[in-house]
């Protein structure tokens, strides 16, 4: 057994492990141990890639490319391989990934399991906008090709079902077109919820990537709306790879309401002072934190929470000042706040979480009874306004507001492959 904990360190649960190596020996291979549960790189915040006391597949041994068409930017990998394997292997060719989340350290599989998105929705939709086609394994032995036009049916359950649907093996992947590695950036301080709407509305047209710092303290909402565009520069040099790590558990968290006003105080300033254009490095952009491994330890020994959601466009305005005015009045506080806007678009997934409104990431230290208590108030907040929260990032979310939040719960229901499980399954659908 092993002990095995989710990216917000909440519980460290043993589990039995074995490995999956060989692409067409995957469905036999669980066919012979089953139940168990995917496990890619464990960059789930909550309980959706834990297995407590049982089996988990570890998929990052797939982790080989098949094909790359370096004419029409077709990439067909196994399921292992990381997103950041994939940028530096196609960058250099003039192609990129069209969707990457805040991270690039997870796998193909678990991007399209959770069918993450990153901060051009309103512009190319989320990860599973651009999957072609991919082979699942299921338990009973058998395997499952589909895609949009290919058992959509199946390919719908998959994308964004949270590995319950069968183990992703490959996928074929469409990217994009890119001039290089560097992107035109902005960042604009503003000053209050009235003045990120605007913004972000005029922002849309003409940035593809559109993402707000937003400082949940005092209630008022400022923050600093950054936003860029895949550039043309050209014979610029990389930077150098700088990589720190937070090299052990502190015995509290360092996010505390100590530590917080100050620190969000100072990120503000020192950023409005360094507003406006430059050029950045899209690993510099897109993945900040990546920089810093093992950040998650900051919060200390008891973990963290993320908590995020996404409300109705109509409703936004409203709903996320009262989740400001309710976090400021519970004394608890976010360093790592972030908000955005989803665009109008259908989600490619049964259960994908992005749909058209405004979303709210929130991470929060693990102070117990009164961290769960402002949860319970920003779930009400949450329920009236007609959102949901996002799977990948929960731990602990009623099972009526993820009934209430994702109507296609019973049509993928029909889905699941009975031989996979997790926490938050059992948690959240009962089995």
């Amino acid at each position: 057994m092993v002990a095995i904990s989710s990216w917000g360190r909440l519980s460290r649960d043993a589990h039995r492990v074995e490995a999956l190596h060989t692409p067409d020996q995957v469905a036999r291979q669980l066919a012979a141990s089953a139940p168990g549960l995917p496990h890619g790189m464990g960059r789930s915040y909550g309980d959706q890639g834990l297995n407590p006391d049982g089996l988990l597949w570890l998929t990052t041994g797939l982790n080989h490319f098949i094909a790359f068409d370096e004419r029409t930017g077709r990439l067909v990998c196994e399921a292992g391989v990381l997103l950041r394997d994939i940028q530096r292997m196609s960058v250099p060719r003039g192609w990129m990934l069209p969707v990457t989340p805040g991270t690039q350290m997870i796998t193909v599989g678990g991007a399209i399991a959770n069918d993450v998105h990153g901060k051009n929705h309103h512009a190319v939709g989320s990860f599973g906008d651009h999957v072609l086609a991919l082979e699942l394994a299921r338990t009973d032995g058998s395997t499952v090709h589909c895609g949009p036009a290919l058992m959509p049916d199946w390919f719908a359950a998959t994308v964004g079902g949270m590995g319950l649907t069968g183990v992703i093996v490959t996928a074929e992947l469409q990217l994009r077109p890119v001039a290089g590695p560097w992107f035109a950036t902005e960042t604009v301080p503003y000053a209050n919820l009235d003045a990120f709407f605007p913004l972000a509305d005029a922002s849309e047209a003409g940035w593809e990537h559109t993402v707000s710092w937003i400082d949940c303290l005092g209630g008022a909402g400022r923050g600093l709306f950054m936003r860029g565009n895949p550039s043309g520069v050209i014979n610029r040099p990389e930077p150098a790879a700088r990589t720190r790590r937070m090299p052990l558990v502190p015995p509290v968290s360092l996010v505390n309401r100590l530590s917080l006003p100050p620190f969000n105080a100072l990120y503000f300033h020192m950023n409005k002072w360094r507003a406006g254009r430059a050029i950045a490095h899209y690993e510099a952009f897109n993945y900040p934190l990546d920089n810093l491994l093992d950040w998650n330890r900051m919060y200390g020994p008891r973990g963290f929470y993320q908590y995020q959601s996404v409300v109705p466009r109509a409703v936004g305005r409203d709903a996320v000042q009262a989740m400001l005015d309710a976090i400021a009045s519970s004394g608890e506080g976010s360093f790592l706040a972030v908000l955005k806007t989803f665009g109008e678009r259908a989600a490619p997934g049964m259960l994908s979480f992005p749909q058209p409104g405004v979303t709210l990431a929130l991470d929060f230290p693990n102070r117990g009874p009164r961290t769960l208590k402002l949860f319970e108030r920003l779930d009400a907040i949450v329920a009236e306004a007609g959102g949901r929260l996002y799977a990948a990032k929960d731990a602990r979310m009623p099972r009526s507001l993820f009934e209430a939040g994702y109507p296609r719960l019973a049509e993928f229901m029909q889905y699941r492959d009975p031989g996979i499980s997790s926490a938050m399954s059992r948690r959240l659908m009962g089995v």
